[in-house]
């Protein structure tokens, strides 16, 4: 008998299928260690969150760093779309590749219905790729679950703190974020 084995794609070979038309936009898909998972749909509150997180940290953030939205970023074994990134400016708008690693500050992943994934798949990606600061806000909790001090193995740090709490991000640390601000109006 033989055993079967699941395929695990490069971001290359990611690339050429999205280049050769046999993934598209509507496949609603991301890289996540090799594997093409497909992303959940999102709810009103997700997006709601989503949404307001981004705005008020565009406007925090103005000038300082570009603020992407459910975009990808490129990484050596994945390409997710974080609901949020917060990278370094860019003079040609990333037009020309995803960021990677080392243009990124902060990653922000909403959190209505895939906590798991995101405070365990998506952590243990984002803190082998040496992202410094990653965040999830729990929708349902109305927490903030703050990542940090990345390792092979995962992060160090993580701290959850409640929707009154206040925390400033890495790159940033003279701007404090409210934590009620990024979450919906209650």
């Amino acid at each position: 008998m033989t055993a079967t084995r699941d395929k695990l794609w490069t971001v290359e070979e990611y690339h050429r299928m999205m280049d050769a038309g046999i993934l598209t936009e509507d496949d609603k898909v991301e890289l996540l260690n090799g594997r093409i998972v497909q992303m959940s749909a999102q709810t009103p509150p997700h997006a709601g969150t989503t949404q307001r997180a981004s705005d008020y940290i565009k406007e925090r953030l103005a000038a300082q760093a570009h603020v992407r939205m459910q975009l990808p970023i490129t990484l050596a074994t994945s390409e997710p779309e974080p609901d949020i990134a917060i990278v370094r400016i860019d003079a040609g708008a990333y037009g020309d590749h995803h960021p990677n690693a080392s243009e990124i500050f902060l990653l922000i992943e909403v959190s209505y219905s895939t906590l798991q994934i995101d405070i365990e798949e998506k952590a243990l990606i984002y803190a082998r790729a040496n992202i410094s600061d990653y965040w999830v806000l729990d929708v349902a909790e109305r927490e903030a679950y703050i990542f940090r001090n990345p390792t092979p193995d995962g992060y160090q740090s993580e701290i959850i703190l409640p929707d009154n709490g206040v925390v400033a991000p890495l790159a940033f640390p003279e701007i404090e974020i409210p934590l009620s601000e990024l979450f919906l109006p209650v």
